[in-house]
């Protein structure tokens, strides 16, 4: 098993090199393209790119990898986490590849079902779920994961009022221990995710409430994401296998049908290669819980930034250049507004930065440490700081690598900065780049009126009662 599990890693390797390669040539000629049909330049400072072929063969990669260590005939569901890439042209290019939506609030199942993903291929999760939520999913036959028992005891209600076609059941926390990014740890003793296993009396009880309710099909762990190694991941799935064990053996049948393992496959950020891979990771679950694969159990896998990160990139013009004791300062388009989590935890989720000219052609040269800062009035805003690049120069362009999950997502409208357009790319099949619109940049009126523009005089006509 050691010396198949060496193998695989060595091919991993080799195919990985090799795709990164093609990813980075085609984005290197998207950004040239970008530049040439107008989409970047002085009036459209800074741009999302979406690498079209990139993501198809990121969903193929995932689906393989699974095909690869499930018995023959295993229902399987990969549904992409929406809260990382929440675009409705994504969710319909994933849907049409073979994979479905994981969704955790009212507004990104309207994306789901706006790119057509049928309800037999979603999954709600979230810990806060209304009774109008709850109600909706139930009623469209979505899968749905309890949080917790004041959750369970919503479903119990709603589920003896009208009967229903969802797959239901209980997300558990394994406890197991986070990993380097405490934000984005979900295993910990104090998790706000799931039913805490390891508390007092928790595992008996729901065991029990599988035993009290025979509708209960489905257990769900999710353990982590950026920053969780693989085999604490592995351990997580471990978990959750072992309590639906438990639970059929104290019901004496097989109750819970499905183990959905959640994501959380991290993504490495310091290099073009995309490592760990979904086939690493399948080879390395089949290895430690075996028995997940046999066939006895369907799976649901909720991945999200492992499928996109590497997929987007976001590109902006440098308005000016400059120095600040000794070091140079390339003054762009693109900080805390498409990059909230690298300007406020830089050491946590740090970016590469790559260079390219006026025309959008890769920049060259002796490299000097500079400082990539965006546009907002702190000076914290930063993309990179210190960083050893080809200078950059004003008209020239930083692009902010692997951010096709969670930036696109995570706009932060900071001194009223407008959301970028973002463009899907592909080859024309002649040779060059075709465009096409994912998101239309948000203008400066579209600003104004999200920010309350027809209400202008609301605070001006209230106005305490005189006093007589």
């Amino acid at each position: 098993m050691e010396q198949e599990y060496a193998r695989g890693h060595a091919e991993d390797e080799r195919t990985s090199g090799s795709e990164a390669r093609e990813r980075a040539d085609r984005r290197d000629r998207a950004v040239r393209a970008a530049v040439a049909q107008g989409l970047l330049g002085p009036e459209a400072a800074v741009v999302g790119l979406l690498d079209v072929t990139g993501i198809r063969e990121s969903a193929a990669a995932l689906r393989a990898a699974f095909d690869a260590v499930t018995a023959p005939g295993t229902p399987v569901l990969h549904a992409f986490a929406v809260k990382a890439t929440p675009l409705v042209p994504v969710v319909r290019l994933l849907h049409e590849a073979g994979i479905g939506a994981e969704v955790a609030s009212p507004g990104e199942l309207a994306l789901a079902r706006a790119a057509g993903v049928p309800p037999a291929r979603t999954v709600l999760d979230s810990p806060a779920k209304t009774p109008a939520e709850l109600r909706e999913a139930l009623a469209l036959g979505i899968a749905v994961n309890a949080d917790n028992p004041q959750e369970l005891d919503r479903l119990d209600a709603l589920v003896h009022s009208a009967p229903t076609r969802s797959p239901l059941g209980v997300r558990v926390n394994p406890q197991i221990g986070g990993g380097t990014i405490g934000a984005t740890s979900t295993a910990t003793r104090t998790s706000k995710f799931g039913v805490a296993l390891r508390d007092e009396g928790a595992r008996a009880w729901v065991v029990r409430a599988y035993a009290a309710r025979p509708w209960l099909t489905r257990l769900h762990a999710h353990t982590g994401s950026q920053g969780i190694p693989l085999p604490l991941l592995a351990r997580g799935v471990a978990e959750v296998y072992a309590l639906a064990e438990e639970i059929n053996a104290a019901v004496g049948l097989r109750q819970v049908d499905t183990i959905d393992i959640g994501g959380g496959l991290p993504v490495n950020v310091a290099t073009e290669e995309t490592a760990p891979t979904y086939a690493g990771y399948a080879r390395l679950l089949a290895a430690e819980v075996p028995g997940l694969f046999d066939g006895r159990y369907g799976l649901v896998t909720e991945f999200g930034r492992s499928l996109m990160a590497k997929q987007g990139t976001v590109v902006a013009r440098v308005e000016y250049t400059k120095t600040a004791g000794g070091r140079r300062i390339a003054v762009t388009h693109a900080g805390v507004q498409v990059a909230a989590r690298t300007v406020y935890m830089p050491g946590a989720w740090p970016l590469r930065i790559a260079a390219y000219d006026a025309a959008g052609r890769p920049k060259t040269g002796p490299e000097t440490v500079q400082d990539v800062a965006g546009p907002a009035c702190f000076s914290g805003d930063l993309l990179a700081e210190g960083r050893a690049l080809p200078p950059l120069e004003q008209g020239d362009y930083a692009a902010a690598l692997d951010t096709g999950a969670y930036y696109f997502a995570h706009h932060y409208a900071y001194n009223s900065l407008a959301r970028p357009g973002i463009y899907g790319f592909a080859p024309d099949g002649t040779g060059g780049v075709a465009f096409a619109a994912v998101r239309e940049p948000q203008t400066i009126a579209e600003v104004v009126t999200e920010s309350g523009g027809a209400h202008a005089s609301a605070l001006t006509t209230l106005r305490a009662p005189e006093s007589r």
